[in-house]
């Protein structure tokens, strides 16, 4: 149905004296409002959150999407997953639209996919259950289609979401999937296209789409290739967006892949309350001479934890709480080859801190400008003398001991 023909005509869509101000297509202008029947929209299965949570009905359902076409079933479907994933903000929000009935207009296209207010949608079609006055969503409506505009629609909902004031924010990984989706596996947005919906840099931009290359790799090392909702499961965006710092530091291919292997492998154990903090660590072995060591002790432990993991379609978030995670041999393991290896550094610190202060005193006293010499007055001329006998008294001492 066309909520602007059909809907109007079955009295499902009625038009309001409100309006909406939208950019569109580069043109900002105000749209008419309507108030739309409850049971003629559905959720939009491209939005970023919905997409991470559909991959996880997907890996729970044999790898079939819920079914839009049987519309009820689908919205209850993602419903859940919507009042699961912030029940909290949920209610909060079901509470004041209770009390003073919806405020902010919603965003629908003509076929009745919400472009944007899934929460207000979700908190109406609840209050509606005991209380017909709830059964209407007001929202402007865009006269487009997904197939024949994906791209602009996908610009303007990504403008709504992430570029206009006082939006809640998303899961950081929620927008890794939507970026790696839009921008690397449908390729309908370039990263230019990408940055100009959301009011961000390219720079920006550009990092996450790195940072979202690591997460699916990572769940390809872990047999659940795309299984998204994993990654926010276990809160991956930030040790991710470290290794990603750290991956920048390698000289060459075969260190980068040591390192996710080792970083991959740590995640998944979670051998540290902090995993970001876990990576930091990692970032103090690389580059000394116990770095190969580190990495063949890594990919060494690696090769066991690969030995018990499920066989794809079988790893879930449950099985590496409860199972992977469980094995407290691999993970000591892994915690005692850290320990090591960080212990070894420190100790080479300390050895070698004699080494770089001289080296630093000896980078300062080079920069002195013997010319400016000839500007000073005697008085600090003298002064600078003292310091010169105190310095040479003091590596005098210094050589004594060597």
């Amino acid at each position: 149905m066309n909520l602007l023909k059909e809907g109007t005509e079955q009295q499902a869509v009625v038009k309001t004296t409100l309006t909406r101000k939208l950019t569109v297509d580069g043109l900002t202008k105000a749209y008419p409002v309507y108030k739309v029947r409850l049971d003629c929209l559905f959720y939009n299965d491209q939005n970023d959150r919905i997409a991470t949570w559909i991959s996880q009905y997907k890996a729970q359902n044999e790898g079939k999407a819920p079914d839009s076409t049987d519309r009820e079933n689908y919205n209850n479907i993602i419903e859940q997953f919507i009042v699961e994933s912030n029940s909290d903000a949920i209610r909060k929000t079901q509470n004041n639209i209770e009390m003073v009935d919806q405020r902010e207009p919603g965003v629908v296209l003509a076929d009745g996919r919400i472009i944007d207010g899934n929460h207000r949608f979700t908190c109406l079609r609840r209050l509606a259950v005991k209380n017909d006055r709830f059964g209407y969503f007001e929202t402007v409506i865009l006269d487009r289609n997904i197939e024949n505009s994906a791209k602009q629609i996908k610009m303007l909902e990504l403008s709504i979401q992430h570029g206009e004031e006082s939006k809640v924010d998303y899961n950081p990984v929620d927008r890794l999937v939507g970026i790696y989706n839009d921008i690397i596996s449908t390729q309908l947005l370039s990263i230019e296209e990408y940055a100009k919906s959301t009011n961000e840099s390219e720079n920006e931009v550009k990092k996450r789409v790195e940072v979202s290359k690591l997460m699916v790799e990572f769940l390809e090392f872990i047999n659940a290739p795309e299984q998204f909702y994993i990654a926010r499961d276990l809160q991956l965006y930030y040790p991710l967006e470290e290794l990603m710092k750290l991956i920048k530091k390698c000289r060459i291919e075969d260190e980068i892949e040591d390192l996710k292997i080792a970083a991959f492998t740590n995640i998944l154990m979670q051998t540290s309350g902090d995993m970001t903090r876990f990576i930091r660590h990692i970032k103090a072995i690389v580059g000394t001479e116990y770095q190969e060591e580190f990495f063949e002790d890594q990919k060494e432990i690696a090769t066991k934890v690969v030995d018990i993991l499920p066989e794809q379609g079988k790893v879930t978030t449950t099985t590496i709480r409860e199972v992977i995670r469980s094995n407290d041999e691999i993970v000591q393991e892994l915690e005692r080859s850290m320990e090591k290896t960080l212990t070894k550094v420190k100790k080479n610190e300390t050895k070698n801190r004699p080494i770089q202060l001289a080296e630093k005193a000896t980078t300062f006293l080079e920069g002195i400008d013997t010319n400016i010499l000839l500007k000073m007055n005697d008085s600090e001329l003298r002064r600078l003398d003292r310091q010169l006998d105190k310095l040479e008294q003091t590596i005098a001492k210094i050589r004594e001991n060597l």
